[in-house]
């Protein structure tokens, strides 16, 4: 078994509205990830976002029958993820933290990504990365360096690993900030397996959710 850290406390200002409420499908998309999660056979569902948020979209009713609980987020998200890690109560339990606006994370990917993490103490979804990769300078021209593709990934959520350690993590980072938990566990010597479950996509520029919608309705067409 295992628990469910969602974290949604974002302002969304990249994406121009509140991509968490946005309607996918006939659901706000915050809903979609709280259900897979209670799907997967999670004990518990933490939902960090603020009050309103809890009260307008009602993930709750996702969850089912799996305890879905609200916090409190922080400045940062490192600071969000440790609030709802410290609704974990067992530094035992795996707990899978996962961002509120992947919503098309399934039951099965979540599993496969648990199953790895219970082998390798660690695991993330992931993406290997297929497009040539450049960097730039600040106004967006080029840079002559070569940037290698090959066994890049790009990071996905959810990321799954004890709770004790990613708190142990976290709560060591000495002013560092992380952008997600592989880094921060990396910090430990840990070297988490990276899982590619298909399609993941993060709501987080205003097409991204016309992408979501086609997404959907190429699915319910199949």
């Amino acid at each position: 078994m295992f628990c469910a850290v969602i974290v949604a406390a974002g302002q969304s200002r990249r994406a121009g509205f509140d991509k968490l409420a946005a309607p996918l499908a006939g659901e706000p998309v915050l809903c979609h990830s709280v259900r897979a999660f209670a799907e997967a056979g999670a004990e518990r569902i933490i939902v960090v976002c603020p009050q309103a948020r809890w009260e307008e979209l009602r993930p709750w009713e996702s969850a089912g029958a799996v305890p879905a609980l609200r916090v409190d987020g922080g400045e940062r998200r490192q600071d969000s993820v440790l609030c709802g890690l410290r609704m974990v109560s067992r530094d035992e339990t795996w707990v899978a933290v996962h961002d509120g606006a992947r919503p098309f994370i399934t039951a099965e990917g979540i599993r496969a990504c648990l199953a790895e993490a219970q082998k390798y103490g660690a695991a993330a979804c992931a993406h290997p990365v297929v497009d040539t990769l450049k960097r730039a300078d600040a106004q967006g021209c080029c840079l002559s360096e070569l940037v290698e593709r090959a066994n890049m990934w790009g990071m996905e959520t959810p990321q799954i690993c004890r709770a004790g350690v990613l708190r142990q993590a976290l709560e060591g980072a000495n002013g560092e900030e992380f952008t997600d938990e592989v880094t921060a566990l990396q910090r430990l010597g840990l070297r988490p397996r990276l899982v590619h479950v298909g399609m993941n996509l993060k709501i987080t520029l205003p097409n991204d959710i016309e992408l979501a919608e086609a997404w959907c309705a190429r699915s319910a067409r199949k």
